[in-house]
């Protein structure tokens, strides 16, 4: 899907189709649709395509006057996905006229930047609009870390009474998702300290001031994301230990039940032949006194086993 964009008044708007100064971005656009912007902009298929990788790395590449930059930004999977969240690459290509963003899925970066997110967003100042991607890619590494760290308090709430691997296997998804995003954020960093050693667009004194702070911004996020992960790491260890503490106390819960009605089956099982002479048989309080034994029985028994502290 291709849209198109144009800045008025520091607002974006949407535009019917391609002009000098506007912003295109692609979202697992079709062979036909690359060609559509290859022929508008100029840019190769192949510098298109190439942001549509999953695997591509965060890099930039400069080829006459087109330039490439490639980032890792977060996203956010569905429920039945194996992990909640991942990283996915997003291209952006300046020319002379526009600039260009491409992405295989939807991209919360870009979907901020478009819902007025960002403040003073401006088609036509190319490096700007970089700048300002790269920011709200930082943030919004942020924020999803943040939320992980929020699912990570209610799986807590849940372990101190789980006797399931369920709870377990969510921390280790998260983990996964937080493995990703260091990653990511650690390739972005990479790419971005060669962007501003190598200057490879012109920028202001402005424009330097906002690539320090989304330097900045994206370093916070690997110390963030790094830490919760090193937390989820031993709080995985420490609630497999709580798992098999709780299995253990449900065993030996019903353990001490069964040891308790172990001698009542017993009592009963003989009480329960059809015998002529069963003592007791034929009096009166015959059965009221059996009841009594075996309720002596379980009563000590219990209280034999807690004062031992085995229930």
């Amino acid at each position: 899907m291709l849209t198109y964009y144009r800045s008025i008044g520091g607002q974006l708007q949407l535009a019917e189709s391609y002009t000098d100064g506007c912003w295109i971005h692609a979202v697992a656009p079709s062979a036909e649709e690359l060609a559509r912007v290859s022929r508008e902009t100029g840019l190769e298929l192949d510098y298109l395509s190439y942001p549509l990788d999953p695997d591509e790395r965060s890099r930039f590449e400069r080829e006459d006057s087109h330039l490439l930059i490639i980032m890792q930004t977060s996203y956010r999977l569905g429920e039945d996905s194996d992990i909640p969240y991942d990283t996915v690459p997003l291209g952006i290509l300046h020319t002379d006229h526009c600039v260009v963003t491409v992405c295989a899925t939807e991209n919360p970066v870009v979907n901020d930047v478009v819902n007025g997110l960002v403040r003073r967003v401006s088609t036509a100042k190319k490096n700007r609009l970089t700048l300002q991607l790269f920011l709200r890619n930082a943030q919004r590494f942020l924020i999803d870390v943040r939320q992980i760290n929020k699912r990570v308090d209610a799986i807590e709430d849940r372990m101190e009474t789980a006797t399931r691997n369920r709870e377990l296997l969510d921390l280790l998804k998260l983990e996964k998702s937080l493995v990703y995003f260091i990653t990511g954020l650690k390739a972005n960093e990479a790419m971005m300290e060669r962007v501003k050693r190598d200057r490879i667009f012109e920028m202001y004194e402005e424009d330097s001031e906002l690539l320090d702070d989304v330097l900045i911004e994206n370093l916070q996020a690997i110390e963030m994301a790094s830490i919760a992960s090193n937390i989820l790491t031993s709080m995985a260890g420490a609630f497999a230990a709580i798992i098999n503490n709780n299995v253990n106390q449900v065993v030996k819960t019903l353990t001490v039940v069964s040891a308790i009605f172990l001698p009542l089956t017993f009592m009963a099982g003989i009480w329960g032949m059809n015998f002529e002479r069963m003592p007791e048989l034929s009096w009166r309080y015959g059965y009221a006194l059996a009841l009594g034994v075996m309720a002596l029985v379980a009563g000590t028994m219990a209280w034999f086993f807690r004062r031992r502290d085995l229930w």
